[in-house]
């Protein structure tokens, strides 16, 4: 599919920079951790927050769904980001597209982003957006390994996501832009994404030895 072209003659290429997504366009490597990660992760992070601060006063009833987890994990969504970042091997603007598609997502739902399903949503949204965009991506089975969770489940999420955005994965530049102008300019406030996501349980930290991460199970239907 390709990579999405990062020029636009409406917007200032410093965003791109700032986001550090310029690197895409120029064919190089990216060096260090893309901001938009950091950013991406304080959003979410602000979300859940809100959402569980809502759901203790009863002003909102969360949808159970098989994202949902049966308990909050340890690691923070910064540490998973930056683990899926790590390992997947894709591209900083597979992080705008994932985000867009969770919007989608919670557009099309009546899910809201919590500690119990953030992560699982943020896995499966890297992922189809890597495949989408992306011209070399790993299989589901890697993605399941990055993610903490079974290739069976994983599968089964990608499909669930898929149907539940109605295969809409095309995601045009005004869009991109939009989002990529949106993360920088209100990601310190908070940008009204309203809904939140956490489910998997991953080691705090993952030796050389053993790199894996282990998933609080889906609650059962």
């Amino acid at each position: 599919m390709g990579t999405l072209t990062l020029d636009n003659g409406n917007v200032d290429s410093d965003v791109y920079t700032s986001l550090g997504l310029k690197t895409e366009e120029l064919g190089k490597g990216v060096v260090g951790t893309p901001q938009v990660l950091t950013l991406l992760s304080s959003l979410l992070e602000r979300s859940v927050k809100k959402n569980e601060t809502l759901r203790e006063t009863a002003q909102i009833n969360d949808a159970i769904t098989e994202f949902d987890g049966l308990r909050a994990p340890a690691v923070s969504i910064r540490q998973y980001i930056d683990r899926i970042f790590k390992y997947s091997g894709c591209s900083p603007s597979c992080f705008i597209v994932a985000l867009i598609y969770v919007d989608r997502f919670i557009q099309s739902t009546d899910v809201h982003l919590t500690s119990l399903n953030v992560h699982r949503l943020l896995i499966t949204s890297v992922m189809v957006a890597a495949k989408f965009i992306d011209d070399a991506f790993f299989n589901n089975a890697y993605y399941a390994k990055v993610g903490g969770v079974s290739t069976a489940e994983l599968n089964r999420l990608e499909m669930k996501f898929l149907f539940s955005i109605d295969f809409r994965l095309r995601v045009d530049v005004n869009t991109f832009v939009r989002y990529c102008s949106q993360l920088e300019k209100e990601a310190a406030e908070g940008l009204q994404i309203e809904r939140s996501i956490q489910a998997c349980r991953i080691k705090e930290s993952w030796s050389n030895k053993d790199d894996s991460t282990t998933c609080a199970p889906t609650i059962a239907r």
